[in-house]
């Protein structure tokens, strides 16, 4: 589904981010979500310095904000459940299968990305620190912690809730993700194998080849100027 500049759904996202975190950025989350459901969506830009004004948007100066013409809100677990609320694609309309499907965008957001996201800042952004260097074993051990608790649910199961992709998949794929640049993830073949599931949706491929074309485009602006 291409992008589509008149649409009425809008998602903000940087212009350009540094090589190691592309493709890891959240609005990939909302594209993906979009993308499974069949909506048009625009998207604004953003440069590393926002404007001031955008914190009355966002009041952490993060990406994605999401809006619709009658909903505007932030935060990838809300905008994920909003867009799965759009259609019985990502979300169950039955009671339980709603509430499972939710509580695993949580379990992504609170109980696992933690853990990889200490893990990632120790690597790229801390990696020359003596203090980084020391704490790293305990990071990576917790993190491998909270991966085999996801391993173990996850069994044989195709999704983390069976066989049906709801938008925990959606938090839960992009949440793995996080730790590409270590070998965590294929420790454990059924979660490893499960992230590639989750890559290779078509909806996923488009969503993480408009972000990233977005990237190479700015990079190419900048050298040719």
């Amino acid at each position: 589904m291409p992008i589509n500049p008149n649409a009425s759904i809008e998602i903000t996202a940087f212009r350009w981010v540094p090589e190691p975190v592309q493709g890891l950025v959240r609005d990939l989350r909302a594209r993906w979500a979009l993308e499974e459901v069949g909506l048009d969506y625009r998207v604004r830009l953003l440069d590393q310095q926002r404007p001031p004004e955008y914190l009355l948007e966002q009041p952490f100066d993060q990406v994605p904000c999401f809006s619709d013409g009658k909903v505007r809100i932030f935060e990838t677990g809300a905008i994920v459940q909003y867009i799965g609320e759009q259609s019985e694609v990502l979300l169950p309309r039955d009671a339980q299968g709603r509430y499972r499907a939710i509580q695993w965008s949580y379990a992504a957001l609170n109980s696992v990305e933690p853990a990889l996201l200490n893990l990632v800042l120790i690597d790229f952004f801390y990696t020359g620190e003596e203090w980084a260097k020391l704490r790293r074993p305990g990071a990576e051990e917790f993190a491998r912690l909270k991966l085999r608790r996801v391993s173990d649910w996850l069994g044989d199961k195709q999704w983390l809730e069976g066989g049906r992709f709801t938008i925990g998949d959606v938090m839960m794929v992009t949440v793995l993700r996080f730790v590409r640049h270590t070998g965590l993830v294929a420790g454990f073949p059924n979660l490893d194998a499960y992230l590639k599931r989750g890559e290779a949706r078509p909806a996923f491929k488009r969503a993480l080849a408009d972000q990233l074309a977005t990237y190479k485009q700015h990079e190419a602006e900048g050298a040719a100027a």
